[in-house]
């Protein structure tokens, strides 16, 4: 018999055992269970509802229960629905009828949130510490490029010259809001719902404050229907773990071009890279493509648990079992897509020469010529009509603007002298740059050392 079958006639039809279990998934919870099955039984002896020779003999059992299931050996069943329910009847298998005082003045539902919730505070730790991995190769591989000539790019055509080390910079920033967000959401997850019963609270004057110590939560919930019927901190992880994987998309696309003939700024690792079965010249980009595409499974997730949320009445509904498979997928989606992500960055060799010579054959020193001009006193509108007759012009001829002489730059405008030619280079462009953020040397380094502070 179910271990809630005393109301019931009769047994459950086979396809609803099936139906309702969630054990084939939610077995994850397993230590976070019995985490909060010990702390609760400490409390309950705490209050007097358990003795000290049962405690003792219910934590033992609980911990051996949670080898067993590590060793393979505890049998998990459907029949008893979800790992709560395993476990309990794992525990009435080594102390009998004692098991039944453990449920005391717990149920379920604030038995399930309190296990989701040490699960997220654990997948967090686990994310910052990715994000500070691949955050720290980014300040490594950039510290390391700051003379790395490359294009700027808007709308995907090159623009203006930067360096290397300020366009990673950029995706520093990225991963740096991702995780300003972890920190964030660590602060909002960090509410122990356990002791809320069902939904109303319980009959008992349990010490939740000793609860709250001894699962290492900040402060307990202060309303028993929320604490149990809340999601909002699996949809906020879910909606950070999409964040992140944008930008790690984002990334990826970048690396899946520059990999490419077309592009040839960047060499990636044979580790981090595969062949055809057909043509053998090719070396594809599929981890930067799997991540790429592994980002819209996890948007799928936060759509999910959003639409589950969002006709729910108070308090727990049985939908909410739908809540975890989402979540285990991507906890473990960003787990492996930043690991190999940040492995494949660090491994990855630029093509310095060739990112170089794509700054020289874009006109990237079209807008500088402009500049160069209000120099000499001209509004800027009219010397954006110059250099733009300047660069047509030399579209047309096939040749870059500095390599026309001086007396043809002349006939533009008679303001223009032998400086110009400083003032078109590269690195000029770079170091012209005066405000604060900007791809000028100082800049960046600046940029670099407040990161690594």
């Amino acid at each position: 018999m179910k271990l809630w079958g005393g109301r019931f006639k009769e047994s459950t039809h086979h396809m609803m055992d099936e139906f309702n279990a969630s054990i084939t998934f939610d077995q994850k919870l397993y230590e976070e269970d019995i985490e909060g099955s010990i702390a609760h039984a400490k409390m309950l002896a705490q209050i007097g509802i358990l003795e000290k020779t049962e405690l003792t003999e219910l934590i033992t059992a609980l911990r051996m229960i949670q080898a067993d299931i590590e060793t393979g050996e505890a049998v998990l069943t459907i029949a008893n629905e979800d790992i709560h329910m395993n476990i309990e009847s794992l525990l009435a298998e080594k102390v009998g009828s004692l098991s039944k005082k453990l449920h005391t003045a717990r149920s379920r539902n604030d038995q399930v949130a309190v296990d989701l919730r040490l699960y997220v505070k654990k997948a967090l730790v686990n994310l910052t510490g990715r994000l500070n991995d691949l955050m720290t190769v980014l300040l490594d591989i950039s510290e390391s490029n700051m003379d790395t000539l490359m294009p700027g790019y808007t709308h995907l055509q090159r623009a203006q010259p930067i360096t290397l080390a300020f366009h990673l910079m950029a995706y520093y920033e990225m991963f740096s809001r991702d995780l300003d967000r972890c920190n964030d959401l660590k602060r909002r997850v960090d509410v122990m719902p356990l002791g809320s019963g069902a939904l109303a609270g319980v009959n008992y004057a349990t010490d939740r404050e000793y609860l709250k110590e001894q699962l290492g939560f900040s402060k307990y919930s202060m309303n028993a229907m929320d604490a149990v019927s809340d999601r909002d901190f699996v949809i906020e992880l879910q909606s950070v773990g999409s964040i992140i994987m944008m930008h790690l998309s984002r990334f990826s696309e970048e690396i899946i071009l520059w990999s490419s003939t077309e592009f040839k700024f960047i060499e990636l690792s044979d580790q981090f890279s595969t062949g055809s079965s057909i043509m053998p010249q090719k070396k594809n980009p599929d981890a930067a493509e799997l991540i790429r595409g592994k980002t819209g499974r996890v948007y799928g997730n936060l759509m999910g648990i959003l639409t589950v949320m969002k006709g729910l009445p108070l308090a727990y509904n049985k939908d909410m079992q739908e809540d975890k498979e989402g979540l285990f997928d991507t906890v473990e989606t960003l787990d492996i897509c930043l690991t190999v992500f940040t492995e494949m960055l660090s491994s990855s060799i630029f093509l310095k020469e060739n990112m170089a010579m794509a700054v020289k054959k874009g006109y990237l020193n079209a807008t500088d010529l402009a500049d160069y001009l209000v120099g000499k006193g001209l509004p800027f509108r009219e010397c954006h009509e110059i250099a733009g007759k300047i660069t047509m012009d030399c579209i047309d001829k096939n040749m870059p603007i500095e390599e026309l002489s001086l007396s043809e730059l002349k006939t533009y405008s008679d303001l223009i002298d032998e400086s110009v030619y400083k003032a078109l280079e590269p690195f000029t462009s770079i170091e012209g740059k005066k405000s604060a953020g900007s791809t000028s040397k100082n800049s960046v380094l600046e940029h670099i050392n407040l990161c690594k502070k």
